[in-house]
């Protein structure tokens, strides 16, 4: 990019470490001729946002580019178009998102959150220090998979289980609820696993994902270098940490990429996500394209060859109860907002209500 900011620096050269490129750039030219410089959003806070920029890190408001649409605030990883002085200095716009985190609010009106944008590894942090929960696990990849980016888990606090046989078998497990999915033992405190980590997220945009107490800031910290984020102990009771970080920020990594860190998220509601949970199930999906009928609920239906794989241990009960918790959750926040999937729920529902009644009526009628 031939443009420069006033003090001569090539913007090319100043904003490559925060994953410019020549594709960015082609889609910021209109803005150029606008006199309006390119930075990349690396923390959002009640309206205002910091930009890192080829002059440095400014401090801009997004009034002019808050619609009512929460899918379309500024965000952390957002490329904007700000303006080059004044007081205050404003986002004037963002240029198109190659990707996005989005989940479901606890908002009645089924609203989506978009939590980061232009992520290329959403890195899952999973505490050993408590239960694993696949179930959460699994919600999280689906969450993953939609947003466009190349899911990792990693096991953090992997020092707390120091007997390898058990934490092979839950590494297999993991493994197992996330097909295709590298799963890494990390351990942020001896420095264990975090080469193979920065391998895979040395370049592009990785996000931390996880609940309160997972580790991302301790492994943020880690992956950084240096201690950049606030890190709390998590309670000995379970586990769980205490929100020590508040806002998504994008940290530079010193091997190349960056970096966003999360608050820990208590609910992850998914939004939309059926490519995601159908990628996250993806033995299910298979599985599925053998049943006698292509609508198969694989709950009664003769001919389920998802059912016959439970029956035989190829698949887990586990996996096909949660499979359906999640496709369950997912048709009901798409419903929500789409009149023809909510009729065509309320006629699946009804199908299913008139067949059970049948069923009952063949049982009344052998007990007579």
């Amino acid at each position: 990019m031939s443009s420069h900011l006033p003090s001569g620096t090539p913007v090319s050269s100043a904003l490559a470490p925060y994953g410019w490129d020549d594709a960015w750039a082609d889609a910021f030219t209109a803005y150029a001729s606008q006199g309006l410089l390119p930075g990349r959003v690396v923390r959002v806070d009640r309206g205002q946002c910091d930009v890192v920029t080829a002059d440095g890190t400014v401090r801009a408001d997004t009034a002019f580019v808050t619609p009512h649409d929460p899918l379309r605030v500024v965000c952390t990883g957002d490329w904007v178009a700000v303006e080059p002085g004044g007081t205050p200095r404003y986002v004037r716009a963002y240029l198109p998102r190659r990707t996005a985190f989005v989940r479901s609010t606890s908002s009645k009106r089924s609203e989506g959150q978009i939590l980061a944008a232009n992520v290329d590894h959403a890195v899952v942090a999973v505490s050993l220090a408590a239960e694993l929960d696949l179930g959460r696990v699994e919600r999280f990849l689906a969450l993953a998979w939609e947003s466009g980016a190349r899911p990792v888990v990693a096991l953090t606090k992997a020092d707390l289980v120091p007997d390898p046989v058990t934490l092979a078998h839950l590494v297999q497990d993991v493994e197992t609820a996330a097909p295709g999915v590298p799963v890494l033992t990390v351990s942020a405190l001896h420095g264990d696993g975090l080469d193979v980590l920065l391998a895979l997220t040395g370049s592009g945009t990785s996000v931390l994902l996880g609940q309160s107490g997972a580790g991302k800031s301790t492994l943020a910290n880690a992956l950084v270098g240096t201690d950049v984020m606030d890190v709390r102990a998590a309670r000995d009771t379970d586990g769980k940490g205490r929100h020590t970080t508040t806002t998504r920020n994008l940290l530079a990594l010193p091997g190349g990429g960056v970096l966003i860190d999360t608050p820990g998220l208590r609910g992850v509601g998914l939004f939309d996500a059926e490519d995601g949970v159908g990628q996250v199930f993806s033995e299910i999906e298979e599985l599925a394209r053998r049943c006698r009928f292509h609508d198969c609920a694989h709950e009664s239906e003769p001919g389920c060859a998802v059912r016959s794989a439970v029956g035989s241990g190829e698949l887990a009960a586990r996996r096909l109860e949660s499979y359906r918790k999640l496709i369950r959750e997912n048709q009901w926040i798409v419903a929500k907002t789409d009149a023809r999937v909510r009729a065509e729920l309320r006629k699946d529902w009804k199908r299913r209500g008139a067949e059970g009644r049948a069923a009952m009526e063949a049982k009344r009628g052998r007990w007579k």
